[in-house]
């Protein structure tokens, strides 16, 4: 085998052992881990924000603490250019191993996929105790923050849910209810902060 494709391989097989090492699951505590649901404050039509040639137009603010159920990233597609990752989040029963361990979490395409043999909980519970978020950092505090993030922790992030438009006239609306599933179920969400926090129960 020539040298630069041992070389090649070499490199290949060290990123992605470092990729999966940096975003390996974690195991958090037993019990409900992030019991309070997402809080949203919904805003009048205003001021539109510019991201190269995309505009964001926040429409409420959005802040929550969630158990981490799965993470994406994505590279090539329409919205990966201002919001290269989705978190898969939980809260309340949907923060608790005990119910997770009886469902099968998956994510693809932009979408949050949900598998289970035996409902641990009801369904309408899953359906609005969990979501597909995409991520836009605002700043590179948050960037950085967000590359970070692992299966299984339990985070906190503050920010704006927003509506995206491309300066070719693709749009993107984001979700403003926790009760909707399917395409434009999702949160777009602008992150200005985010940090790993402990384990909490509802208040």
């Amino acid at each position: 085998m020539r040298p630069w494709l041992v070389a090649l391989l070499v490199v290949l097989c060290s990123w992605g052992g470092y990729h999966w090492y940096r975003h390996r699951p974690v195991h958090n505590a037993p019990g409900i881990v992030a019991g309070d649901v997402p809080d949203q404050e919904d805003l009048s039509r205003g001021t539109e924000l510019s991201r190269g040639h995309f505009k964001l137009e926040p429409r409420a603010r959005f802040a929550m603490t969630g158990r981490v159920l799965s993470r994406e990233d994505y590279q090539l597609d329409d919205l990966a250019p201002i919001a290269p990752t989705d978190l898969a989040m939980g809260w309340g029963r949907m923060s608790d191993s005990a119910v997770l361990d009886k469902i099968r979490i998956s994510q693809s395409n932009r979408f949050y996929f949900w598998y289970t043999d035996n409902f641990p909980i009801p369904r309408h519970e899953i359906e609005d105790s969990s979501a597909n978020m995409h991520m836009i950092p605002a700043n590179d505090s948050a960037a950085r923050q967000l590359r970070d993030v692992r299966p299984g922790e339990v985070i906190h992030f503050e920010g704006f849910l927003v509506d995206i438009k491309r300066d070719d006239g693709w749009h993107w609306d984001t979700s403003l209810t926790r009760e909707d599933t399917g395409a434009g179920g999702c949160e777009i969400v602008l992150v200005e902060s985010l940090a790993e926090e402990r384990p909490r129960p509802a208040q």
